[in-house]
């Protein structure tokens, strides 16, 4: 259910923006995102706070674009997404509290302090870039491109991303089992 909520609002739109235009994708984007969370709360499944975010986000920039038929607001939307993500991930960090990966992953994979605090810069970093990317897409290019950059490009950078990530996981996860002494 949680990859639903995380893209089927994303396919919704891409598709329907293909077949019909913005404006129907954008309509159908915030439907599904308003459908598919209502739909965890009813069944009492864990939202959390990014998915509430996104929510929020989706809705007020989908009624801006449908209310105005400003299509600059849907593409401001994963620029500020992105950007809460870096601070959700930042700041936790510069504060010197627990930081928001090992939080999130730290009963499952065992690592060395450094390379927690490097990960986490790691998407922090990631998100400022995928930020600066949408908003460099959004305004230089045609809203075909955007579309097709939203999802074609951001699940491909992603993807690319996770998976340096998980290599690095890897070998740091070893290293700290071959150093732990139970």
């Amino acid at each position: 259910m949680k990859l639903l909520a995380d893209w089927g609002a994303i396919v919704v739109f891409f598709v329907t923006y293909k077949l019909v235009d913005l404006y129907w994708a954008t309509a159908l984007a915030v439907l599904v995102s308003m459908l598919t969370i209502g739909l965890m709360r009813m069944r009492g499944m864990p939202i959390d706070r990014m998915q509430w975010i996104g929510l929020a986000l989706i809705t007020v920039f989908g009624g801006l674009t449908l209310l105005l038929q400003d299509e600059r607001f849907i593409k401001a939307k994963p620029t500020l997404l992105y950007g809460l993500s870096a601070l959700v991930f930042l700041i936790p960090q510069l504060l010197g509290k627990a930081l928001v990966l090992k939080s999130l992953l730290g009963e499952k994979i065992q690592l060395p302090d450094f390379a927690w605090r490097r990960l986490n810069t790691a998407w922090i970093v990631f998100f400022v870039v995928m930020a600066a990317l949408n908003a460099w897409v959004a305004t230089r290019f045609s809203t075909d491109i955007w579309v097709d950059f939203k999802l074609f490009g951001t699940l491909g950078l992603m993807i690319v991303f996770i998976i340096g990530q998980t290599l690095y996981m890897t070998r740091h996860g070893q290293e700290a089992q071959k150093n732990d002494p139970s």
